[in-house]
């Protein structure tokens, strides 16, 4: 569908201005977030999923809603409730009695950028239609094997697990995500302008396209480029391996996990007009793409211990090593 030939445009120079047109963007709905809406457009920029938790009311559908008017893609969203069937996310053949034959009805899920709304309100059986798709690109369904539009990016909301009425996202789905963020509060002054806002039309309903298809394509090919030194790849995999002997950790993480944080290094990196990755993009995502994934030992659950926090320690105790620049960087 899309051409394997580069832009012809200086690697940095024009992708930097795309970056920024996005985020301006974006901000006009989203206030006072940029490390967040950065966050996300990065793993919007190394093909991965994004996992945004946090108290209902903050604005996790608006940024996601942000997103999708931003980038000239195809849009669904999927509201997850107990009641919701696999077949209401993945799609389901319909038989025509007068033409004796199943045709196969696309479900939500065909989509180019997907809002899996308050995903864990709905059962483990539902969250699981959802694994293939985000793996593969792909669902299974009746037998058949039906590719998902490209690019496919899954964005799923999600309250704290401690509240009334969630299911707690098995191990397995939450290692398909990317990274996990959350928005926070807004400061008093963001609040305020929000407020503000509520006498205007809302600024969402104003948003135009600033990036199309085929540039975020090309984007995410250049995000690829990004050169990682070997010291930067074992810097890595030390991180990973820290936490897989850990004692306060049932579960560390896995090498996907590892090919996961090398990834964000690098949509880092080309975000910040780099074309080689350096510690700090390693360090700079470290928490949002392993946290979610660590499991604690039951003690360390009764101690309190967050697994941020203990992922933020391991990190500290591991020498930041030095590096050559890629050739010609």
């Amino acid at each position: 569908m899309h051409s394997d030939t580069l832009p012809s445009y200086p690697l940095w120079d024009e992708p930097q201005s795309i970056l920024s047109r996005m985020i301006d963007n974006i901000e006009r709905v989203i206030l006072g977030k940029r490390e967040t809406i950065e966050a996300v457009l990065a793993s919007l920029l190394a093909g991965g999923h994004v996992l945004l938790e946090d108290v209902p009311g903050v604005g996790k559908t608006q940024l996601v809603r942000s997103l999708a008017k931003t980038v000239d893609c195809s849009y669904s969203r999927i509201q997850f409730t107990p009641d919701l069937l696999p077949s209401d996310v993945t799609g389901v053949s319909v038989y025509h009695q007068r033409t004796g034959q199943f045709e196969f009805r696309p479900g939500p899920i065909f989509a180019q950028l997907v809002l899996a709304d308050e995903l864990n309100r709905t059962t483990p059986k539902t969250q699981a239609a959802l694994l293939e798709a985000m793996e593969e690109g792909q669902v299974t369904a009746d037998g058949e094997t039906r590719r998902l539009p490209y690019p496919f990016m899954l964005l799923a909301t999600q309250n704290p697990v401690d509240q009334e009425g969630t299911y707690g996202l098995p191990e397995a789905q939450l290692d398909r995500f990317l990274m996990r963020v959350g928005l926070g509060y807004p400061g008093l002054r963001q609040e305020i302008e929000m407020l503000n806002r509520l006498s205007d039309p809302s600024p969402l309903d104003r948003l135009k396209p600033v990036v199309l298809q085929e540039e975020l394509v090309q984007l995410q090919r250049l995000v690829r480029r990004v050169h990682a030194d070997e010291a930067i790849l074992r810097y890595v995999v030390e991180i990973s391996s820290g936490t897989r002997d850990h004692k306060d950790l049932l579960l560390g993480a896995s090498p996907r996990a590892s090919a996961a944080l090398l990834t964000a290094a690098k949509a880092r990196a080309f975000m910040n007009g780099r074309s080689y990755c350096i510690p700090d993009d390693v360090k700079g995502f470290s928490e949002p793409v392993l946290a979610h994934r660590l499991v604690l030992s039951p003690e360390a659950r009764l101690s309190g211990i967050r697994s941020d926090e203990l992922l933020q320690h391991i990190v500290s105790k591991i020498p930041v090593p030095g590096m050559r620049r890629a050739a010609g960087s």
